[in-house]
């Protein structure tokens, strides 16, 4: 239980006794450490549901509140309770934290099963600077979840059906050069791809040739599976490359085309029971007249008045859809996986698409929690979406390698004496670090500029500042004459960048269940910037080895204690922390 619990708990047993029958009431951080570490509003909030004085009745509670060997209260402003936690108690915290190797997070999710849908890049096309939010968001969702007690399952839908292999198909027939393919297929396949699309808008018969070759695709023609399945492959390859140096990994790869089998039944399925009807030769999903129209996702306004906004599942000429293979996708979840959530980690682009998904499952009797993640997105220095001076999608590898780079000579000019392959290593941690950092720092619903300057900084607010955090907490122990074990040492806080060490490091716990009430990983990198913060404090204000005994002890446990909450808190952000800097 964490010291908010406690207080929730005893603060519920008081207004029991207040009021004769069970109540409880929350209990919150306080947003200013003058008044206490922690806060209520209960007084105010039933003083008005009885109509009595709030300040009367808050002084009642804490009559009736028993907070021995916890904390005191106090009344301010119109009846806030105000609570500050024991030294003692934040001592006693400690002890306890130190031989946790949950570090005081409870396990809120055992039982329940999630899947994090997220990253899902297109086959035959390079990972962009635009795949950063999904990809780093969800993993770091995956990784809270599963820390919280999650079953959690982690699969990269990728896109590999649809009409771009009409296109990749007839190219890789005209137009592949196989020793360039041998050398970097994803390039290849793009170049293909931009001549075949170019070819089209010349010739409307390459079009059509390029719709004959998907028929044949999508009807089980040999040679053209075996074409998309070696495209399929090739890509993979590249796409894991990638995955293993950003370190995120997932448990399925399910992308559209192992759900073909399922469309033609789901379809008929979704006309038998009346979710769906035929229009124009299509079937498509349209509004059951049951919300509102200004909340209906099947329902959009124009100039001529409110009009249908179906979503197609099936078109006039019998080819599926992205929301005919979500849907199948959804129902595969919950029959094989029996999840409980299915989070999808997905562009603000796509929030009718989900309104519409989540709308027709309901309709259909799928019951879960589904959440759409979205997210804003990534900007230039112009303030405008990331992009070369071609006008291209800036790629996530070139990213990711300008982002080593650029460390690797942040580090030699701060560190010269690391060399070679150890120096390679550190600026592998601290570039992809800094962009994961960058990237889950922001409120994920905001638009935020690519700033390399800013995200390699080894002070402020970056994840540099934060790898050398734990690097000096790491040394420290370095210097020591033999290992230290922080177990079974008791905890003294006499000063008062000692307490409010311990107040950070009390709060992790409380903070990461946080997270996902709202799929905010900012909370998070915000809560590990603080801690960091608090550290350094610390180590200014209370000399550590040169203490006297116990408080030299003392002081090792904390420092101790700080690196693997914080190594703890970077790792849920999928961040690395290397041993020097």
């Amino acid at each position: 239980m964490t010291l908010l619990q406690e207080l929730e708990s005893r603060l519920a047993a008081a207004l029991t006794t207040t009021f004769g029958e069970p109540t409880t009431a929350a209990v919150t951080a306080a947003a200013d450490l003058r008044f206490g570490d922690y806060q209520s509003n209960a007084a105010m909030v039933l003083a008005k549901a009885r109509k009595t004085n709030p300040r009367a009745l808050a002084q009642e509670i804490i009559d009736h509140l028993d907070l021995t060997n916890l904390a005191t209260a106090d009344i301010a402003g119109p009846g806030f309770i105000n609570f500050r936690i024991l030294p003692a108690a934040y001592a006693s915290r400690m002890e306890r934290l130190i031989r946790d190797e949950r570090l005081g997070v409870p396990a809120t999710g055992a039982g329940k099963t999630v899947v994090v849908d997220f990253s899902a890049p297109n086959v035959a096309k390079p990972m962009h600077v635009g795949h950063i939010r999904s990809t780093i968001i969800g993993d770091s969702l995956a990784r809270i979840a599963r820390f919280l007690g999650f079953r959690v399952i982690a699969d990269n839908h990728i896109g590999d059906w649809g009409t771009q292999f009409g296109m990749i198909l007839y190219g890789w027939n005209h137009f592949l050069d196989q020793a360039a393919l041998a050398q970097d297929p994803i390039a290849e396949l793009v170049r293909v791809y931009r001549e075949v699309n170019a070819a089209t808008k010349e010739d409307p018969a390459v079009l059509e040739q390029c719709k004959a070759e998907l028929v044949k695709l999508q009807a089980g023609d040999a040679t053209n599976l075996a074409i998309w399945q070696q495209c399929i492959d090739v890509s993979k390859r590249g796409l894991e490359k990638i995955y293993a140096q950003l370190d995120v990994k997932f448990d399925h790869w399910l992308g559209e085309s192992y759900y073909n089998d399922r469309l033609p039944g789901l379809v008929e399925e979704f006309l038998e029971k009346g979710i769906a009807r035929e229009s124009l030769g299509a079937v498509g999903v349209f509004s059951n007249d049951v919300l509102p129209k200004e909340q209906d996702p099947f329902m959009v306004h124009r100039e001529e008045g409110w009009m249908a906004n179906p979503v197609i599942i099936r078109k006039a000429d019998g080819g599926f859809l992205y929301a005919t293979t979500d849907l199948a996708t959804l129902q595969y979840r919950l029959d094989e996986w029996q999840a409980d959530h299915i989070w999808y980690v997905v562009g603000v682009p796509q929030q009718l698409h989900f309104r519409q998904l989540f709308d027709a499952a309901k309709r259909w009797g799928k019951t879960g929690d589904f959440q759409h993640v979205e997210f804003g997105s990534i900007l230039g220095d112009d303030r405008k979406l990331m992009k070369t001076r071609s006008g291209e999608n800036v790629g996530l590898i070139e990213v990711l390698e300008e982002a080593v780079e650029r460390a690797a000579r942040v580090i030699a000019e701060k560190n010269p004496d690391l060399q070679g392959e150890e120096a390679a290593q550190i600026a592998e941690i601290v570039g992809i670090g800094a962009v994961k950092f960058a990237e889950l720092s922001q409120n994920r619903l905001t638009d935020y500029v690519f700033s390399w300057d800013r995200m390699l900084a080894l002070q402020g607010d970056t994840a540099p500042y934060l790898q050398y955090s734990h690097v000096r907490i790491r040394s420290i122990f370095r210097k020591l004459d033999a290992p230290f074990e922080a177990a079974g040492m008791t905890i003294h806080l006499d000063e008062a960048a000692e307490l409010h060490l311990a107040r950070l490091l009390a709060r992790f716990g409380e903070v990461l269940p946080t997270i996902l009430e709202d799929f905010r990983p900012n909370l998070l990198a915000n809560y590990v910037l603080e801690l960091a913060r608090a550290f350094h404090s610390f180590f200014e204000a209370c000399p550590v080895l040169k203490a006297e005994e116990p408080i030299r002890s003392s002081r090792l446990a904390l420092c101790e204690l700080s690196s693997r909450t914080l190594k703890q808190g970077l790792f849920l952000l999928g961040i690395q922390v290397p041993e020097r800097m």
